[in-house]
């Protein structure tokens, strides 16, 4: 896993001219400042190393942490899937549909195909809404329903839907629709 070592403009010897900012070190005593996009980036890279079979989702937190920086900033709807063994272990995330501003097309065919070819016993379904409004529709409800009855004919488990709305993200488990 890449190794990255920031320092804030508040311990670095610049602070003065850089109020705020966040530098990332390239060798010693060599910095140059970063871009957020960058650090959200490098943020991902470290999940992704982690996430095949090494993490167990025993947070509801862990997991909207991973979706705030997978989804939150998006200008267009995506609709993922976290993939899971029967541990709950992470064997993958995976966008499955990117549609427009303010919708998408979701085909529960589909969804089976990749949780049977990731030989998946349970999923966590996502997607966001780039209005930054994370309550779920009621085509969300309804999508939620059709694709736990679907996944339960081939015998596995739809955990949860998560709806992110920028840094909101609304849980379909906790509001009891799931």
């Amino acid at each position: 896993m890449p190794q990255h070592a920031f320092a804030s403009s508040s311990n670095h010897s610049e602070a003065n001219t850089a109020a705020g900012k966040l530098f990332l070190a390239e060798g010693e005593g060599n910095y140059r400042a970063v871009q957020s996009a960058e650090v959200v980036a490098i943020a991902l890279e470290y999940l992704a190393a982690r996430l095949p079979g090494s993490v167990v989702l025993d947070s509801p937190q862990h997991v909207r942490d991973f979706l705030r920086l997978k989804l939150g900033a998006l200008p267009h709807e995506v609709f993922a899937i976290i993939h899971l063994d029967a541990q709950f272990r992470v064997l993958g995330y995976e966008e499955l549909f990117r549609g427009t501003l303010s919708q998408t097309s979701i085909y529960p065919r589909e969804v089976v195909k990749s949780v049977l070819a990731m030989n998946a016993a349970a999923i966590i379904c996502c997607h966001n809404h780039p209005s930054q409004l994370a309550t779920p529709s009621e085509a969300d409800q309804l999508l939620t329903q059709s694709l736990k009855a679907v996944l339960a004919m081939v015998g596995v488990r739809l955990l949860d839907h998560l709806v992110v709305g920028g840094v909101t993200i609304e849980s379909f488990s906790e509001r009891g629709l799931l």
